[in-house]
């Protein structure tokens, strides 16, 4: 899935406005631009777009995650220099502090199922023998899920 699919989507879930955005980023520490934000938010046949890189993605979920969460007691996390949709489903877990069954009932609204045990598999360390990558299917549904709960239940 691309990083500016996964923008676009948190922002609309969020119902996040550009100076929201912004404040997101700066809860990690960094500084955006509006146009920035917008470059990164165009469709992918605008000559305007810009791509989004693993980094910039990773430094907005971590700033998602204090915004919603609060940040911890000293030194942030580093941004992960290159991202998989493991780390950007469990980063968006963290965020929105979901346990297992909260999850599975976030996919269920998006009419995907799948076992406790199979999603427990996407949150182990890519070395661990159960450890399975998470596919864009299941991120998408995830996001899917999430603008069900968020917005469509508005």
């Amino acid at each position: 899935m691309l990083n500016n699919d996964v923008l676009r989507r948190a922002r609309y879930i969020f119902d996040f406005d550009d100076n929201r955005m912004i404040g997101v980023f700066a809860e990690a520490g960094e500084t955006v631009t509006r146009e920035q934000i917008s470059d990164w938010l165009k469709k992918d046949d605008d000559p305007a777009f810009q791509k989004c890189n693993d980094r910039t993605l990773a430094i907005f979920l971590n700033g998602l995650i204090n915004a919603l969460r609060g940040k911890k007691p000293g030194p942030q996390p580093e941004p992960e220099s290159r991202l998989t949709n493991n780390m950007i489903f469990m980063k968006l877990k963290i965020a929105l502090n979901l346990q297992a069954e909260d999850v599975l009932a976030v996919l269920e609204l998006a009419n995907f199922r799948m076992s406790k045990h199979e999603l427990s598999s996407f949150f182990r360390k890519p070395g661990h023998k159960h450890y399975r990558e998470c596919k864009d299917q299941i991120l998408r549904n995830f996001l899917a899920g999430l603008q069900v709960q968020f917005r469509d239940g508005e």
